[in-house]
């Protein structure tokens, strides 16, 4: 009952108070069990509005986001139940498993093996074997998954200085993209929509921090 009672007062204390009242986002929320995929070590933080350390000895590492930045990002695709998901920055797979809820496909791209692994049991274990996690150390992940694209929706679960021109090439036409976008101390929650062959459109949803995601391009710093 304490659980259930932390997730309730998740819900209406942090996630409803934050402009998020799409109702099938909130029954989400509310079945799918968040304190599973978090790391043993923070269980105490599963419902807490905070980012929760995955790896141990990186508290500045990768991260769950917060459950009020997860649930907005969630809200602004407005996925479909026929549509594909690509999603960069795996984590512990709680995202993956919100967007298995809601869409046809989902293919995560995870760069740290560690996490790739954990990732692939939490979601086995909530019965959603069906979600690809990709180990890509190998690869770069900021250049996506061109040779299965296009997809319906792209999901960027951490930040980035700027979306990479090649993710936004890999959405269909009316695509969404969802990112944390910009530098410290102030960056936003940006949703990008593919308007046409070489055309999108871009509206800020709120402000934020963000561990970076791996892999992705820093601004160049000049020095005179």
């Amino acid at each position: 009952m304490k659980t259930e009672l932390a997730r309730f007062n998740m819900i209406e204390q942090q996630i409803r108070p934050w402009d998020v009242l799409d109702a099938h986002v909130l029954e989400l929320l509310a079945s799918v069990r968040r304190e599973d995929f978090v790391p043993a070590a923070h269980k105490a933080l599963a419902f807490v509005d905070t980012q929760v350390p995955l790896l141990p000895g990186q508290p500045h590492g990768p991260a769950m986001l917060e459950p009020k930045v997860e649930a907005r990002l969630l809200q602004a695709l407005q996925l479909q139940r026929h549509e594909s998901v690509l999603e960069i920055g795996t984590g512990s797979g709680f995202m993956a498993a919100l967007l298995a809820h809601r869409a046809q496909k989902v293919t995560t791209l995870e760069c740290r093996p560690e996490l790739a692994r954990q990732a692939r049991e939490n979601l086995a274990r909530a019965g959603l074997g069906h979600v690809r996690v990709v180990d890509c150390s190998a690869a770069d992940g900021a250049r996506g998954l061109p040779a299965e694209a296009p997809f319906d929706a792209i999901v960027l679960s951490g930040s980035v200085a700027e979306v990479p021109p090649a993710l936004l090439q890999q959405l269909k036409p009316g695509g969404r993209l969802v990112a944390i976008v910009g530098q410290e101390p102030v960056m936003r929650g940006r949703l990008i929509t593919r308007t046409g062959e070489a055309a999108w459109a871009q509206t800020d949803l709120f402000d934020t921090v963000a561990p970076r995601l791996e892999g992705f391009a820093e601004p160049t710093r000049f020095s005179f």
